[in-house]
Protein backbone atom coordinates (compact mmCIF):
# COMPACT_ATOMS: atom_id res chain seq x y z
CA UNK A 1 0.00 0.00 0.00
CA UNK A 2 1.37 3.36 -1.05
CA UNK A 3 2.10 5.61 1.91
CA UNK A 4 1.67 9.36 1.97
CA UNK A 5 4.89 11.31 2.19
CA UNK A 6 5.69 11.85 5.89
CA UNK A 7 4.98 15.20 7.44
CA UNK A 8 8.33 16.39 8.70
CA UNK A 9 8.94 19.17 11.22
CA UNK A 10 9.62 22.59 9.79
CA UNK A 11 13.17 23.86 10.21
CA UNK A 12 13.55 26.22 13.14
CA UNK A 13 14.41 29.79 12.35
CA UNK A 14 16.72 29.77 15.31
CA UNK A 15 18.66 27.43 17.02
CA UNK A 16 -7.94 -8.80 21.55
CA UNK A 17 -9.30 -9.73 24.83
CA UNK A 18 -7.92 -8.91 28.22
CA UNK A 19 -4.89 -10.98 29.20
CA UNK A 20 -5.48 -13.49 32.01
CA UNK A 21 -3.93 -13.01 35.42
CA UNK A 22 -1.53 -15.87 34.80
CA UNK A 23 -0.79 -16.06 31.06
CA UNK A 24 0.36 -19.35 29.69
CA UNK A 25 4.07 -19.60 29.29
CA UNK A 26 4.77 -17.95 25.94
CA UNK A 27 6.48 -19.66 23.05
CA UNK A 28 9.75 -17.97 22.23
CA UNK A 29 9.93 -17.34 18.52
CA UNK A 30 13.65 -18.08 18.47
CA UNK A 31 16.13 -19.37 21.03
CA UNK A 32 18.50 -16.81 22.53
CA UNK A 33 21.90 -16.63 20.94
CA UNK A 34 23.52 -16.55 24.36
CA UNK A 35 21.54 -16.07 27.55
CA UNK A 36 24.73 -15.34 29.47
CA UNK A 37 26.12 -12.79 27.06
CA UNK A 38 28.65 -10.57 28.82
CA UNK A 39 28.63 -7.16 27.21
CA UNK A 40 31.75 -5.00 27.02
CA UNK A 41 32.06 -2.79 30.09
CA UNK A 42 33.63 0.62 30.48
CA UNK A 43 35.57 1.70 33.58
CA UNK A 44 33.32 2.12 36.62
CA UNK A 45 33.72 3.66 40.06
CA UNK A 46 35.25 1.32 42.59
CA UNK A 47 32.27 1.46 44.94
CA UNK A 48 29.96 0.44 42.13
CA UNK A 49 32.20 -2.47 41.13
CA UNK A 50 32.01 -3.72 44.72
CA UNK A 51 28.24 -3.23 44.84
CA UNK A 52 27.69 -4.95 41.48
CA UNK A 53 29.59 -7.96 42.79
CA UNK A 54 27.07 -8.22 45.64
CA UNK A 55 29.66 -7.60 48.35
CA UNK A 56 28.04 -4.50 49.83
CA UNK A 57 25.98 -1.43 49.00
CA UNK A 58 27.77 1.53 47.44
CA UNK A 59 27.64 3.41 50.72
CA UNK A 60 29.14 0.46 52.61
CA UNK A 61 31.73 0.04 49.85
CA UNK A 62 32.78 3.66 50.42
CA UNK A 63 33.31 2.83 54.08
CA UNK A 64 35.50 -0.14 53.15
CA UNK A 65 37.55 2.11 50.84
CA UNK A 66 38.06 4.70 53.59
CA UNK A 67 39.10 1.96 56.01
CA UNK A 68 41.83 0.82 53.62
CA UNK A 69 40.54 -2.73 53.25
CA UNK A 70 40.07 -2.48 49.48
CA UNK A 71 42.92 -3.23 47.08
CA UNK A 72 43.15 -2.83 43.32
CA UNK A 73 45.83 -4.97 41.69
CA UNK A 74 47.44 -5.51 45.09
CA UNK A 75 47.57 -1.84 46.11
CA UNK A 76 45.41 -0.27 48.82
CA UNK A 77 43.06 2.37 47.39
CA UNK A 78 41.45 4.98 49.63
CA UNK A 79 40.30 7.52 47.03
CA UNK A 80 36.53 7.23 46.58
CA UNK A 81 36.47 8.42 42.97
CA UNK A 82 38.83 5.71 41.73
CA UNK A 83 37.67 3.92 38.59
CA UNK A 84 38.53 0.33 37.72
CA UNK A 85 38.64 -1.64 34.47
CA UNK A 86 37.00 -5.02 33.97
CA UNK A 87 40.44 -6.71 34.06
CA UNK A 88 41.53 -5.09 37.36
CA UNK A 89 41.79 -7.39 40.36
CA UNK A 90 39.74 -5.96 43.22
CA UNK A 91 39.82 -7.45 46.71
CA UNK A 92 37.86 -6.57 49.85
CA UNK A 93 39.31 -7.82 53.15
CA UNK A 94 41.66 -9.91 51.01
CA UNK A 95 38.86 -11.65 49.12
CA UNK A 96 38.60 -11.10 45.34
CA UNK A 97 35.27 -9.93 43.98
CA UNK A 98 33.59 -11.25 40.83
CA UNK A 99 33.43 -8.47 38.27
CA UNK A 100 31.64 -10.23 35.46
CA UNK A 101 27.89 -9.73 35.37
CA UNK A 102 25.82 -11.90 33.06
CA UNK A 103 23.55 -9.57 31.14
CA UNK A 104 20.18 -10.35 29.64
CA UNK A 105 18.43 -8.39 26.88
CA UNK A 106 14.88 -9.23 25.82
CA UNK A 107 12.23 -7.81 23.51
CA UNK A 108 8.61 -8.60 24.37
CA UNK A 109 5.56 -8.07 22.17
CA UNK A 110 3.44 -6.71 25.00
CA UNK A 111 -0.25 -7.64 24.93
CA UNK A 112 -3.07 -5.30 25.90
CA UNK A 113 -4.26 -5.26 29.53
CA UNK A 114 -0.83 -6.23 30.87
CA UNK A 115 1.01 -3.90 33.26
CA UNK A 116 4.65 -3.00 32.54
CA UNK A 117 5.74 -3.20 36.19
CA UNK A 118 7.07 -5.94 38.44
CA UNK A 119 3.87 -6.06 40.52
CA UNK A 120 0.41 -4.52 40.64
CA UNK A 121 -1.54 -3.70 43.79
CA UNK A 122 -4.79 -4.53 41.99
CA UNK A 123 -3.56 -8.01 41.13
CA UNK A 124 -3.55 -7.46 37.38
CA UNK A 125 -1.24 -9.39 35.06
CA UNK A 126 2.23 -7.92 34.52
CA UNK A 127 4.90 -8.41 31.87
CA UNK A 128 6.82 -10.48 34.43
CA UNK A 129 4.00 -13.03 34.43
CA UNK A 130 5.00 -13.54 30.80
CA UNK A 131 8.80 -13.21 31.01
CA UNK A 132 9.50 -15.53 33.93
CA UNK A 133 13.24 -15.54 34.47
CA UNK A 134 15.23 -15.84 37.67
CA UNK A 135 17.25 -12.78 36.69
CA UNK A 136 15.82 -9.51 37.95
CA UNK A 137 14.98 -7.40 34.91
CA UNK A 138 14.07 -3.76 34.34
CA UNK A 139 11.74 -2.43 31.67
CA UNK A 140 13.28 0.12 29.31
CA UNK A 141 10.60 2.76 29.66
CA UNK A 142 7.00 1.74 30.09
CA UNK A 143 3.90 1.12 28.05
CA UNK A 144 0.55 1.85 29.63
CA UNK A 145 -1.92 -0.98 30.17
CA UNK A 146 -3.78 -0.47 26.89
CA UNK A 147 -0.70 0.05 24.69
CA UNK A 148 0.79 -2.96 22.91
CA UNK A 149 4.04 -3.71 21.12
CA UNK A 150 7.79 -3.39 21.65
CA UNK A 151 8.97 -3.50 25.25
CA UNK A 152 12.64 -4.04 26.07
CA UNK A 153 13.68 -5.73 29.32
CA UNK A 154 17.21 -6.07 30.68
CA UNK A 155 19.34 -6.26 33.81
CA UNK A 156 21.83 -3.84 32.24
CA UNK A 157 20.88 -0.78 34.28
CA UNK A 158 23.35 1.58 32.60
CA UNK A 159 22.14 0.80 29.11
CA UNK A 160 18.48 0.94 30.16
CA UNK A 161 18.90 4.39 31.71
CA UNK A 162 20.73 5.73 28.68
CA UNK A 163 18.14 4.39 26.26
CA UNK A 164 15.47 6.24 28.23
CA UNK A 165 17.42 9.47 28.69
CA UNK A 166 16.26 12.30 26.40
CA UNK A 167 19.82 13.43 25.64
CA UNK A 168 20.34 10.43 23.33
CA UNK A 169 17.19 11.03 21.29
CA UNK A 170 16.37 7.34 20.91
CA UNK A 171 13.67 6.82 18.27
CA UNK A 172 10.33 5.28 19.28
CA UNK A 173 7.82 4.53 16.52
CA UNK A 174 4.10 4.18 17.30
CA UNK A 175 1.06 3.28 15.22
CA UNK A 176 -2.12 4.97 16.42
CA UNK A 177 -5.66 4.26 15.29
CA UNK A 178 -7.80 7.36 15.86
CA UNK A 179 -11.56 7.82 16.16
CA UNK A 180 -11.57 10.20 13.18
CA UNK A 181 -9.27 11.14 10.29
CA UNK A 182 -6.23 13.24 11.24
CA UNK A 183 -6.38 16.68 9.69
CA UNK A 184 -3.33 17.80 7.74
CA UNK A 185 -2.98 21.04 9.73
CA UNK A 186 -3.02 19.07 12.97
CA UNK A 187 -0.39 16.69 11.58
CA UNK A 188 1.78 19.67 10.69
CA UNK A 189 1.47 21.14 14.19
CA UNK A 190 2.31 17.78 15.79
CA UNK A 191 5.36 17.45 13.53
CA UNK A 192 6.63 20.89 14.57
CA UNK A 193 5.94 20.35 18.29
CA UNK A 194 3.03 21.38 20.49
CA UNK A 195 2.63 22.59 24.06
CA UNK A 196 1.49 20.01 26.61
CA UNK A 197 0.93 20.47 30.33
CA UNK A 198 4.48 19.34 31.10
CA UNK A 199 6.14 21.43 28.39
CA UNK A 200 6.57 21.53 24.61
CA UNK A 201 7.08 18.34 22.63
CA UNK A 202 10.06 17.88 20.35
CA UNK A 203 9.65 17.93 16.57
CA UNK A 204 8.71 14.49 15.25
CA UNK A 205 7.72 12.67 12.08
CA UNK A 206 4.05 12.05 11.29
CA UNK A 207 2.95 9.64 8.54
CA UNK A 208 -0.74 9.30 7.63
CA UNK A 209 -2.12 6.29 5.75
CA UNK A 210 -3.61 7.92 2.61
CA UNK A 211 -6.24 5.18 2.29
CA UNK A 212 -7.37 5.61 5.90
CA UNK A 213 -6.39 8.82 7.68
CA UNK A 214 -7.34 7.36 11.06
CA UNK A 215 -4.16 5.25 10.85
CA UNK A 216 -1.15 7.33 11.84
CA UNK A 217 2.52 6.50 12.41
CA UNK A 218 4.35 8.75 14.87
CA UNK A 219 8.14 8.71 15.28
CA UNK A 220 9.31 10.51 18.43
CA UNK A 221 12.57 10.90 20.32
CA UNK A 222 11.33 11.31 23.87
CA UNK A 223 9.37 9.09 26.22
CA UNK A 224 7.15 11.15 28.47
CA UNK A 225 4.23 9.56 30.29
CA UNK A 226 1.36 8.83 27.86
CA UNK A 227 2.94 11.32 25.44
CA UNK A 228 1.48 9.95 22.21
CA UNK A 229 -2.03 9.73 23.62
CA UNK A 230 -1.78 13.24 25.07
CA UNK A 231 -0.56 14.65 21.75
CA UNK A 232 -3.69 13.43 19.98
CA UNK A 233 -5.97 14.32 22.90
CA UNK A 234 -4.66 17.89 22.58
CA UNK A 235 -6.56 18.07 19.27
CA UNK A 236 -9.57 16.12 20.65
CA UNK A 237 -8.79 12.82 18.95
CA UNK A 238 -9.53 9.60 20.80
CA UNK A 239 -6.81 6.96 20.40
CA UNK A 240 -8.66 3.70 19.82
CA UNK A 241 -5.52 1.54 19.57
CA UNK A 242 -1.84 2.28 20.15
CA UNK A 243 0.98 -0.07 19.25
CA UNK A 244 4.71 0.60 19.63
CA UNK A 245 6.30 -0.72 16.46
CA UNK A 246 9.93 0.09 17.22
CA UNK A 247 12.28 1.15 20.02
CA UNK A 248 15.86 2.07 19.11
CA UNK A 249 15.55 -0.03 15.96
CA UNK A 250 14.27 -3.14 17.78
CA UNK A 251 10.94 -4.47 16.50
CA UNK A 252 8.57 -7.34 17.29
CA UNK A 253 8.91 -8.83 13.81
CA UNK A 254 8.14 -12.55 14.03
CA UNK A 255 6.68 -12.30 17.54
CA UNK A 256 3.00 -12.82 18.27
CA UNK A 257 1.39 -10.92 21.13
CA UNK A 258 2.75 -12.22 24.42
CA UNK A 259 5.88 -13.72 22.84
CA UNK A 260 9.45 -12.61 23.52
CA UNK A 261 12.99 -13.37 22.45
CA UNK A 262 16.54 -12.59 23.53
CA UNK A 263 18.41 -9.98 21.53
CA UNK A 264 21.39 -11.01 19.41
CA UNK A 265 24.90 -9.71 20.02
CA UNK A 266 24.62 -7.44 16.99
CA UNK A 267 21.39 -5.95 18.32
CA UNK A 268 22.97 -5.28 21.71
CA UNK A 269 26.03 -3.69 20.13
CA UNK A 270 23.75 -1.48 18.03
CA UNK A 271 21.89 -0.32 21.16
CA UNK A 272 25.22 0.45 22.79
CA UNK A 273 26.37 2.32 19.70
CA UNK A 274 23.32 4.56 19.86
CA UNK A 275 24.27 5.67 23.37
CA UNK A 276 28.04 5.62 22.71
CA UNK A 277 28.75 2.63 24.98
CA UNK A 278 30.31 0.62 22.16
CA UNK A 279 32.99 3.19 21.33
Amino acid sequence: MRQQKPTRPAAKKTSRTAAPKQPASPRQSAPPLDQNFVAPQKPVRLNRAIADAGVASRRKADEFIRQGVVKVNGKVVTELGTKVEIDDMVTVHGEPITRYKHLTYIVLNKPKDVIATSSDEKGRATVFDIVRLKTRLFTVGRLDRNTTGVLLLTNDGDLANMLMHPRYGIVRVYKAVLDKPLRQDHARQIANGIDLDDGPTQPCQVTIDPSDRTNVMLSIREGRNREVRRIFEHFEYDVKRLDRKEYAGITTRGLARGEYRHLTRDEVFELQRQVKLAE
